[in-house]
């Protein structure tokens, strides 16, 4: 009975003093398991990529130009809505200026509104009219009451809203209050509510839908009896409301696909929502307008097969994960636990066998000093043992083990599955870049002369109140404060010199001249580039005003999500500003020959061009020219996208993209692993088999302590007990490293 129980002690005890956490056991057993998940995950992902639906790039290019007709749609409605706020604002004053000729200055700066009024709300009256007839019955019936003691007029922006004729039109009507005098009136314009600037073409249709699904305009073949467009017009109008994601489209988007007429045909359908960000100021974002592309794309039927591929590879892990973690574990974890108990033994006063032989360098080594340490416990002399000359070293083998995994990884990171520039894009991919290219280009242009309009507007002002600086100084420092697109905004007179600025320092080159009514480009050299709008101040005697536009707003005018990179470029191919993605440096050149190929055939094609790029990095590539429409007819520039082929959401593609991960978890697993083992075990253990022969050879003073609780860290505990048991009785006792 006492027997057993001293044995079961004893077992205990050897439990109690092997370490559970560290050493070996937790990275062979992390790189087992890793292994493992890095098979089960590359069997999953290199499934075959079926192309019988729409490949999801085709999809994403129609969710993106329907963004980018909505962002148009918005910014053409809310640049129209604030034109009308600001030119309301010119006329205020003390006395009342005649309607007459509030709308005769307003027709000669703006001429974007199909009909505008000034209308005496408290009576009902039409005081003047220009252009179509206004629905008054609309506009009074959210004015104030004839009361009329809103001395300040903010209950008169009742703000933008549509509205049906007869005829089944929509226009959207501007209301805006005209301060000045005793009595309130109201400046009205209405516009027409077209379709985003977007090149339609024969196979694409373009929709304005309001929040109920109707159809407010639209362009190309017709497409009210397809089931998908209701569909398409409930889901933005319902997604209208959905909070945006961060960095995204401000307003609810998103694709989707109907049937064709054809087996082989089938349509896809993009549609975003002309909604506003939260924080953001749009007068337009809340009409609910949202807009629907669609177009009829041929399918593809073949399919991308890398199943089998998949699987053999998985399988070649999983026989490699086994073969490696084996011999991890007889000749790393094994040696280390039969050290650990020998040295055990041996701290314990059990010298009646000899130690047992190792095979490895470093158990080997360790295993020829405990033998030697042995023999010196029983009476011998200290010697030296030496290095083991046979055997392979731990190092060695966890080098090995690194190689053959990496040989496994390697290929798969760097050279299977390479798509190359064979892959067959589709040629609507092709279209849409050129498409949305020139929608970009639209939307510079508009924006460019919308500031031109602005500074005609300011110029009226600056005319109307007859050249007193501090006025003309108020009305600067009024427009920069509302206009985020200036750097500066000043005044010049006949020979050049700066009368009065706001904003930085104007760059206008001194005693020369100001510029014709236009956009003007200042410089083609330097570290920014300076654009300018230039507006002759009515009887001003040469007088003009300028704003500068600033180089973040051009930015923003040429920054769009799944466009690549695009470039804002001038008549000499020099880069004017860039997606603010990939940075620029100003007046650079265009980065290829292919791209300056394609912006000189753009010029010559008023709709601009788009081509494949075929070579090692196949790339999508589109030019588009502003035109010569309103103060930008002078500039000659152009707009050029270009996208590698590989960003795009094909099945070659994403194959390659999931064979390069499946490579790189691989490489991840091994590396870390095996990094671990390295430095936990591996190197304490070649220090351990220096540190066993010196004390073999008689090193008794030399104190050992160990770095890790794990297996290595016990033989060290060890071996400090025989070297104090080893040390002569009139040595100074030096203190345990720790009980075993």
């Amino acid at each position: 009975m006492s027997a057993s129980r001293g044995s079961r002690r004893r077992k205990a005890r050897r439990r109690a003093d092997m370490p559970l956490l560290g050493g070996a056991r937790p990275p062979i057993a992390a790189l087992l398991a890793l292994l493992l998940a890095v098979a089960g995950a590359t069997a999953l992902v290199l499934g075959d990529r079926d192309r019988a639906s729409l490949d999801a790039a085709v999809l994403t290019s129609q969710q993106h130009v329907a963004e980018d007709g909505a962002l148009s749609l918005r910014a053409s409605l809310d640049e129209s809505a604030t034109d009308l706020q600001r030119a309301a604002a010119l006329f205020t004053g003390p006395e009342p200026v005649p309607a007459d000729t509030v709308l005769d200055k307003l027709g000669k700066v703006y001429n974007k509104w199909r009909g505008t009024a000034v209308i005496d709300p408290v009576g009902g009256t039409l005081l003047a009219a220009r252009g179509e007839n206004i629905p008054l019955a609309t506009v009074l019936k959210g004015a104030p009451d004839a009361k009329g003691d809103d001395k300040d007029g903010k209950a008169f922006g009742v703000g933008p809203r549509l509205v049906k004729l007869r005829s089944g039109e929509t226009r959207m009507l501007v209301v805006a209050a005209l301060r000045g005098g005793d009595r309130p009136r109201l400046l009205v314009a209405s516009g027409t509510l077209n379709v985003p600037g977007i090149s339609s073409g024969e196979d694409r249709t373009l929709l304005v839908v309001d929040s109920a699904g109707t159809v407010l305009a639209s362009d190309g073949p017709s497409v009210s009896r397809k089931s998908w467009a209701e569909k398409a017009r409930k889901t933005a109008a319902g997604d209208s409301a959905k909070t945006p994601e961060p960095g995204g489209h401000p307003g609810a988007s998103g694709h989707l696909m109907g049937g064709g007429k054809r087996g082989e045909e089938r349509t896809a359908v993009g549609y975003a929502a002309a909604g506003r960000a939260p924080g953001e100021t749009s007068a337009a974002g809340a009409l609910g307008l949202s807009v629907i592309t669609s177009v009829e794309v041929t399918e593809d039927m073949s399919a991308v097969r890398t199943q089998a591929f998949g699987l053999a590879a998985a399988g070649i892990l999983l026989a490699l994960a086994l073969v490696v973690g084996w011999v991890l574990l007889r000749t790393v974890q094994r040696p280390l636990l039969q050290l650990y108990l020998e040295s055990r033994r041996l701290s314990r006063g059990e010298l009646d066998r000899p130690v047992r032989q190792f095979r490895g360098r470093e158990p080997a080594r360790i295993g020829a000093a405990l033998e030697s340490l042995r023999k010196q416990r029983l009476g011998g002399r200290p010697t030296r043992t030496g290095r083991a000359r046979g055997g392979f070293g731990t190092r060695g083998t966890v080098i090995v083990c690194a190689a053959v995994l990496l040989a496994w990884s390697a290929p798969l990171l760097f050279l299977l599955n390479r798509a190359g520039s064979t892959v067959t894009v589709p040629q609507q991919l092709v279209e849409d870049q050129r498409r949305r290219t020139d929608t970009a280009a639209d939307r510079v242009r508009k924006a460019l002369n919308e500031g031109w309009a602005d500074v005609a507007s300011v110029a009226q002002i600056v005319g109307a109140g007859g050249g007193k600086d501090g006025a003309d100084k108020a009305v600067l420092e009024t427009t920069l404060r509302e206009h985020g697109r200036y750097r500066s905004v000043y005044v010049l007179d006949g020979d050049g010199k700066v009368l009065s600025r706001a904003g930085d320092s104007p760059r206008h080159p001194g005693g020369k001249k100001p510029h014709p009514d236009s956009v003007v480009q200042l410089n083609t050299s330097g570290k920014e580039p300076a654009v300018a709008a230039y507006a002759a101040v009515p009887g001003g005697k040469g007088r003009t005003v300028v704003g500068e536009y600033d180089t973040q707003f051009l930015i923003s005018l040429v920054t769009r999500p799944g466009l690549g990179q695009v470039w804002l470029i001038d008549r000499k191919h020099r880069i004017i500003a860039a997606d603010k993605a990939h940075g620029y440096r100003a007046f650079a050149k265009l980065p290829g020959g292919h791209l300056n190929d394609l912006a000189v055939s753009a010029r010559r094609d008023a709709d601009g061009t788009a081509i494949l790029h075929r070579s090692r990095n196949s790339s999508l590539a589109a030019a588009a020219p502003l035109g010569d429409n309103g103060a930008v007819k002078g500039l000659d520039w152009q707009v050029v996208s270009a996208q590698p082929a590989a960003w795009l959401e094909l099945p070659e593609y994403t194959a390659e993209r999931h064979t390069m991960l499946a490579g790189l978890l691989g490489v991840t697993a091994a590396v870390a692993c095996l990094g671990w083992l390295f430095i936990i075990v591996i190197r304490p253990l070649r220090s351990l088999a220096d540190q066993a022969e010196a004390l073999a050879g008689g090193d008794r003073k030399t104190v050992l302590f160990p770095q890790h609780h794990d297996e290595v860290g016990a033989v060290v505990r060890n071996l400090e007990l025989i070297r104090q048991q080893l040390r002569p009785a009139t040595g100074s006792a030096a203190k345990p490293a720790g009980r075993n």
